[in-house]
């Protein structure tokens, strides 16, 4: 099954991702930045020095003021785009699965850039060993070399996201995201951490996660608003997490760390717990706002026309 559909990609076309920070990425593109080159749109003048190309002069303003000037313009340069998608076990969890709706967030937000000849990079947290021990095992007749097949094409489909650009490479890209598996302990700050140190270019981060990591979120968007990123954090959770189906005697596994706890689920926790869900949902969103980052969340069998083409266009992500 495709992560999206013919129609919502014809409608993708017509957007283009907003970024508040204009683009200082050193590569052509289609943005707007504070580089002097020689697009059509004129930024300035400034004194003619020899040697500067004559072409550029303005003949009108030397017959006013019987100086020379040179006309500077407005160079174009392409939005380094840098997608941040949690793949740990806690993303496998709900029916739709949080991964599947993640990925598909991510093949949307890609094509949108990619069509703006935007480059994209999408890190995909944990590493793949990490995963790769939580994954499903391959199938007794499947031969001795399958698991190491698996393990290599998930390494091979890493690695070609890292730095994606130009609308050809769009297939490609979905068919790397299509092939990405979830498993392993999130390890979010030092994820972000490192993925805000190795970026030569800042630009636009967007964060696809439940957020649910035990060390908590805050040191690695500090580390990606530190680094000058702009950042729009999505928050994918389950319906069963935000409105939990299950009463009695339960034996909750948490999937990451294994840790049990045996409780006793009524009326009374239900309602206890859904306050807990809306409480650390309202901190995130209190954070993100403290801190100038875009914030929405998104239960897992949410509409992509709803969350993409509605929420975040009203928020001006995408225009």
């Amino acid at each position: 099954m495709p992560l999206l559909t013919a129609e919502l990609l014809r409608r993708l076309e017509q957007f283009q991702l907003l970024a508040a920070r204009r683009a200082k990425s050193s590569l052509k593109g289609e943005r707007r930045s504070r580089a002097r080159g020689q697009s059509v749109e004129f930024a300035d003048y400034r004194n003619y020095v020899a040697g500067d190309d004559l072409r550029y002069l303005d003949w009108n303003l030397y017959g006013r003021l019987d100086r020379l000037f040179l006309k500077l313009y407005e160079e174009e340069r392409e939005l380094p785009v840098r997608v941040f998608l949690d793949a740990s076990e806690s993303m496998t969890f709900g029916t739709p699965v949080k991964f599947d709706f993640a990925r598909q967030v991510a093949a949307a937000i890609g094509y949108i850039a990619l069509c703006g000849f935007d480059r994209v990079s999408v890190n995909v947290f944990p590493t793949a060993e990490s995963g790769m021990r939580n994954a499903e095992a391959p199938q007794p007749n499947a031969g001795p070399n399958s698991k190491l097949e698996t393990r290599n094409s998930e390494l091979a489909a890493r690695a070609a996201l890292r730095s994606v650009r130009g609308e050809k490479s769009s297939l490609q890209f979905f068919q790397n995201l299509s092939g990405l598996t979830a498993g392993g302990p999130a390890n979010f700050n030092e994820s972000l951490r490192r993925g805000a140190l190795e970026a030569r270019q800042t630009g636009l981060a967007v964060v696809l996660s439940d957020f649910l990591d035990p060390a908590g979120y805050e040191p690695g968007l500090n580390a990606l608003v530190g680094r000058g990123f702009q950042v729009d954090c999505v928050q994918i959770l389950a319906p069963d997490e935000l409105a939990p189906t299950a009463f009695g005697d339960l034996k909750l596994v948490d999937s990451e760390t294994g840790a049990i706890q045996e409780v006793t689920f009524g009326k009374f926790r239900l309602s206890a717990y859904q306050k807990t869900v809306q409480k650390f949902v309202q901190r995130l969103r209190e954070f993100c706002r403290g801190h100038g980052l875009n914030f929405f969340m998104a239960s897992s069998d949410t509409a992509l026309e709803d969350l993409l083409l509605k929420r975040l266009r009203k928020a001006e992500v995408l225009g």
